[in-house]
């Protein structure tokens, strides 16, 4: 599976899905990203609630939590590759259990990077958009 690009230094505004059920992690996130002005950001607390709106709504980027009661991120993924939209989308999975097998799983998986929780809220905006521009990286955001 060939991964998109999306970055471009010209371009303005990425959407993203961001998928995560803690609703702590959700406002920080969406109010983390609001504040570089470069990402139309909609989120979703649970899978089967990406999925639909996925049908809907095209996003540059995918932001996953990996741990969610019923579906865990990368089975979401898998459900998402399935749209034709989503089949190359980007995605970078957000998690707690970040050890090196752990990482290594995520990207095997279709990851393009791994944010650990805790992140920092002051910089996760340009971790992404590092990691947008730079394309996959091997190591830990």
């Amino acid at each position: 599976m060939r991964i998109r690009k999306v970055a471009q230094v010209s371009r303005s505004m990425f959407k993203i899905l961001h998928v995560e059920d803690d609703p702590d992690i959700q406002e920080i996130t969406y109010l983390a990203l609001q504040l570089s002005e470069r990402f139309e950001v909609r989120q979703c607390s649970c899978a089967s609630e990406a999925i639909l709106l996925a049908k809907e709504y095209v996003a540059d980027l995918l932001l996953l939590d990996m741990m969610m009661p019923g579906m865990n991120g990368d089975s979401l993924l898998s459900e998402l590759r399935m749209l034709p939209q989503y089949e190359d989308t980007p995605v970078i999975f957000m998690t707690a259990r970040a050890n090196s097998e752990e990482v290594a799983a995520l990207k095997q998986a279709g990851g393009i990077a791994v944010i650990t929780k805790p992140f920092e809220p002051l910089t996760l905006a340009g971790q992404i958009m590092k990691v947008l521009n730079d394309g996959p990286v091997k190591t830990r955001v």
